[in-house]
């Protein structure tokens, strides 16, 4: 019976899930464990324990030497913590969370789009401040007419498209290949699609590919006026040449929910007030990560009970 499964719980992911995870199976928490412990918590379980639930942007590798695993199932979508190669010459299966989220990350995209070009955390400060008696606010800019750029043009900038049609927006995108069912301009790389843009939007999954590829050459593309939104991953954004175009001008701000080393931001864009920084929020609503770990429970319980997965990832 499930219920009596062996469970390994890598990484405190969700507190709600795991309590659920909790009543459901025999679960063991590797993450309260010290580095000893985690190694003879894993001898013991070697065996008889096939499969883990853990973050997906965050594994502890020692779950690779669980010789008995067979499945990982991962809460969220961004799979750049697993180590694909050590799961597929383990015969190790893992699922993520998609779709489940789609609204929330595009909800927080909007929100960054408005704020940044419409500057309304500075104008907020700005009535906190007194200043308003001083006189009026400097002025922002309009959407309607302008072009929001995605590049990585999945699930996610699919649904920031839908909102963005209602505020007169056009768009294009870049992929590692064209989409066929896209009916706007496709541009061949990350530079060329910021030429073309007003406002990028990086909805880029981490990993190698990714690594740093919206570099100093992308922000000056996008322009002096252009704008920068984040809420893929951290690790594909130049740090150091994002902050050098902010201050130097070369973009005329960002908004930014994922960072490289978080919950570290650089000290730089802390002192900058053109850019929104948020605390790596686009899933976080409480229906969100419900419905995050309703997939984990259900995934876990599908292949238990019949030996497959509903949402398996490759990370091909």
């Amino acid at each position: 019976m499930a219920e009596q499964s062996s469970l390994l719980i890598v990484n405190n992911f969700h507190a709600e899930t795991i309590a659920k995870l909790d009543a459901r199976y025999e679960t063991h928490h590797l993450w309260r464990e010290s580095a000893d412990r985690k190694r003879e918590l894993i001898a013991r379980l070697d065996g008889r324990c096939v499969a883990a639930a853990s973050a997906s942007w965050d594994c502890d590798a020692i779950v690779y030497g669980l010789s008995s695993l067979r499945v990982l199932a991962c809460f969220g979508v961004g799979v750049d913590g697993i180590d694909f190669a050590r799961t597929r010459a383990a015969g190790i299966a893992v699922t993520n969370t998609p779709d489940v989220l789609n609204d929330a990350v595009a909800d927080l995209a909007m929100a960054l789009i408005l704020a940044t070009t419409r500057n309304i955390v500075n104008a907020d400060r700005f009535v906190r401040a007194g200043k308003w008696l001083e006189g009026p606010f400097a002025f922002g800019a309009g959407l309607a007419g302008r072009t929001l750029g995605v590049l990585g043009f999945g699930r996610i900038g699919a649904a920031v498209v839908r909102r963005a049609e209602a505020f007169g927006l056009r768009f294009a995108y870049h992929n590692r290949r064209r989409k066929e069912d896209v009916p706007f301009p496709y541009f061949a790389s990350p530079r060329e699609l910021a030429r073309h843009s007003d406002i990028l939007l990086n909805v880029l999954p981490g990993g190698p590919e990714t690594q740093g590829l919206v570099d100093l050459e992308v922000l000056e593309a996008l322009g002096p006026e252009g704008v920068f939104i984040n809420v893929g991953r951290g690790s594909s954004v130049d740090e150091a040449a994002l902050a050098q175009a902010l201050r130097r001008g070369l973009i005329a701000g960002a908004g930014l929910d994922v960072y490289a080393a978080e919950p570290r931001v650089p000290a730089e864009l802390l002192a900058m007030d053109n850019v929104v920084l948020l605390p790596h929020i686009g899933s976080a609503t409480v229906e969100t990560r419900a419905a995050m770990g309703k997939l984990v429970i259900d995934n876990l319980a599908a292949w238990f009970n019949t030996g497959k997965l509903l949402t398996e990832v490759t990370g091909n």
